[in-house]
């Protein structure tokens, strides 16, 4: 298959440099903002604030990086129950270890 198949398809998708570069930026700056959440005293809210800024950055890397963006709307929806789901189950038990 030729690119300008593959193209036609709907397979490709160009994402500009300027974009990606955006998405970048805005995942170090959430690392800035995890980092700075963790030396302020929120008590058992500083995981769940933790969890939150991870759910973020992950959905801004499956959505650009791993082109989640061009897919099926429900493909999308059943990706982002799944990162909720996972981060609500690892933030319970954090909260289970806080408290023994």
């Amino acid at each position: 298959m030729s690119d300008h198949d593959a193209h036609k398809e709907g397979s490709v998708h160009i994402v500009s440099y300027g974009q990606l570069v955006a998405v970048w930026v805005s995942l170090l700056l959430l690392t800035v903002t995890t980092v700075a959440v963790t030396r302020v005293d929120l008590g058992a809210g500083k995981v769940w604030a933790a969890l939150a800024i991870a759910c973020v950055k992950s959905g801004l890397v499956i959505a650009f990086f791993m082109h989640m963006k061009y897919e099926a709307r429900l493909f999308r929806i059943i990706f982002f129950v799944a990162l909720v789901t996972l981060a609500v189950f690892i933030g319970l038990t954090f909260f289970d270890v806080l408290y023994r």
